[in-house]
């Protein structure tokens, strides 16, 4: 199939559609971003790669972070990691305090920030200077080795994170988080900074597309079995209170951020990126989500 003549066609059809979205104001540095930036990088499963637009300028990358350090938890942890965090949606927006409440301090699933405040405390414990392991992994995966956070986002994200604060708090008072909460909150708001281009997404998670096993490194990532559930989490948590809509229009497992950024999956097929500022009601990239649409739509490319 040829990627770059369907993402060429795609981009040329949308290039007039109005842009509805707006770029994520409440972390003040995000609010800076050019918001029409547009940018797609697909990589498949023999390391082809295609490119669209801004797709090597760098972003903050955001929850997307969070399946890196799933991953680096899960492959730790194992099934035990599961006793702390579910694997269920949540069906509340991203940051509500309110169903951890009444979960009694668990989250729902590790893609929700509840859910990664957690992910991030079971990592601080089991890994002394897990941020520099966590930038190793990302670095390695995704072949740049100058991959880095933004100390500016994440100053941003620490000035505005208020509702972080109550959430890992909360925890505590449940015992669900075992570090100290500004500990926690540091090595997240630094992790949600770590910044990659569409291409360094696409060949980051490769993995996921290939049953644990990064193509290129030969190095296995996760187990298959692993592979799979965070593929399922993804698919059905990935993008907060929109993840059914998500499904339903493009099918895939995946991941977004604030940033604007969206990952995606197929597996054995390919690994996708988009980037487009400027984020739908619910937290999402308005235009990378019509693209994704479109481009699955297009190529009868889905998982299902």
């Amino acid at each position: 199939m040829n990627y770059q003549t369907i993402f060429d066609t795609l981009a040329s059809e949308m290039a007039d559609v109005e842009d509805r979205g707006h770029v994520a104001t409440y972390i003040e540095a995000l609010s800076h971003v050019p918001p029409d930036r547009f940018g797609a990088c697909l990589i498949d499963h023999q390391e082809a790669e295609y490119h669209l637009g801004d797709s090597n300028e760098s972003f903050s990358i955001q929850s997307i972070a969070k399946v890196l350090s799933l991953t680096l938890a899960y492959r730790t942890a194992g099934e035990s990691l599961w006793r702390r965090v579910g694997v269920e949606p949540s069906g509340n927006p991203f940051n509500s305090l309110v169903q951890l409440e009444y979960d009694g301090g668990i989250p729902r699933n590790p893609f929700i920030n509840a859910g990664a405040l957690v992910i991030c405390d079971y990592l601080i414990t089991e890994m002394p200077g897990v941020l520099d392991v966590i930038l190793d992994l990302a670095r390695r995966l995704s072949g740049n080795e100058q991959l880095v956070y933004s100390q500016e986002i994440a100053e941003s994200e620490r000035v505005s994170g208020f509702r972080n604060a109550a959430l890992v708090n909360l925890m505590k008072a449940f015992g669900n988080i075992h570090n100290d909460v500004e500990a926690v909150l540091d090595f997240y708001f630094k992790l949600c900074s770590i910044k990659m281009t569409c291409r360094d997404l696409a060949r980051t998670f490769l993995y996921l597309m290939n049953n644990g096993l990064q193509p290129g490194l030969n190095e296995r990532i996760v187990t298959k079995s692993q592979s799979k559930r965070i593929n399922a989490v993804m698919q059905t948590c990935g993008f907060y209170d929109e993840a059914g809509e998500f499904t339903f229009r493009v099918g895939l497992p995946g991941k977004s951020g604030v940033g604007g950024g969206i990952l995606a999956v197929h597996p054995q097929h390919y690994g996708i990126a988009v980037w487009s500022p400027r984020l739908n009601a619910k937290g999402n990239s308005y235009k990378g989500m019509l693209f994704l649409e479109a481009f699955t739509t297009r190529t009868g490319l889905s998982v299902f």
